[in-house]
């Protein structure tokens, strides 16, 4: 009994130890396994073509952007909490995860998941997706090292999508609005737990959506146009002001006007 309880401490020791320098093994595992058949699940829906009444309200959909639109919606509607519905590859630290609908706890022991009060991308506005940082995986515990300019790409089955890291802040559990909020453009927010180990603030990393690429159903437009990505730069130029006087091509025949 006494070798039997050394053991199990040297284990739980061992765990510990794991956690701290990596992640919780045991949940990790567990993940893994979830993050295994998700993957299958995208696979299928990836590949999956669309309905016949799909069909024709794509055919009526003359942008890409409306096309885009159109099955964000419909898979937005059609997709059950715990389902897979895209995958976030985040160079910078290193990541890449299939994301599943909902934040319920069920739903982030399988991946990070997109907020019920936020919409998929495509859609517009704030798309919200939250993660663990210590167990299941722990998909998000280096977003803390995300800098500005720094890319993270969402992969949805109609379009991919590139956001651009423009900042992070750390708030109360309770102030959801920060991550879910309106901001009149295109953005996502990564949501998790801070410090490590803790549940006491929550840190969100703040992206702009910079360029998006139809794939699927999206791509192929009215008359067999191929879709080009939309660009969004972060920094538009600005507008060009005219000078406030109009010269002359030749000013030696016409004098200066005043504008």
């Amino acid at each position: 009994m006494a070798i039997l309880l050394i053991c199990l401490g040297g284990l739980a020791v061992l765990d510990g130890v794991v956690t701290l320098l990596w992640q919780e093994p045991i949940s990790a595992l567990i993940a893994s396994i979830h993050q295994d058949e998700l993957s299958s699940d995208l696979s299928r829906v990836e590949h999956a073509v669309p309905s016949s009444a799909e069909r024709h309200a794509l055919a009526g959909l003359l942008t890409e952007r409306r096309r885009i639109a159109f099955l964000a919606e419909q898979m937005e509607r059609q997709s059950g909490d715990g389902a897979a519905v895209g995958r976030i590859v985040i160079p910078r630290i290193d990541a890449s995860y299939v994301v599943v609908k909902g934040t319920d706890e069920a739903d982030l022991e399988s991946g990070p998941g997109v907020y019920s009060d936020t919409f998929f991308p495509g859609i517009g506005g704030t798309t919200a997706i939250a993660g663990h940082r210590t167990t299941f995986l722990a998909p998000f515990r280096h977003i803390d090292s995300l800098a500005r300019g720094n890319t993270i790409h969402l992969e949805m089955p109609y379009a991919h999508f590139t956001y651009t890291v423009i900042g992070h802040r750390v708030v109360s559990p309770s102030d959801v609005q920060a991550a879910v909020a309106d901001v009149g453009y295109p953005r996502l927010v990564l949501s998790a737990c801070t410090p490590l180990f803790s549940a006491a603030k929550r840190l969100l990393v703040y992206a702009r959506l910079t360029r998006v690429v139809p794939v699927g159903a999206a791509r192929l437009l009215t008359g067999g146009v191929i879709a080009r990505p939309i660009e969004s730069p972060l920094h538009r130029p600005a507008p060009k002001v005219l000078p406030p006087v109009l010269e002359s091509l030749n000013p030696q025949r016409v004098a200066p006007v005043a504008q």
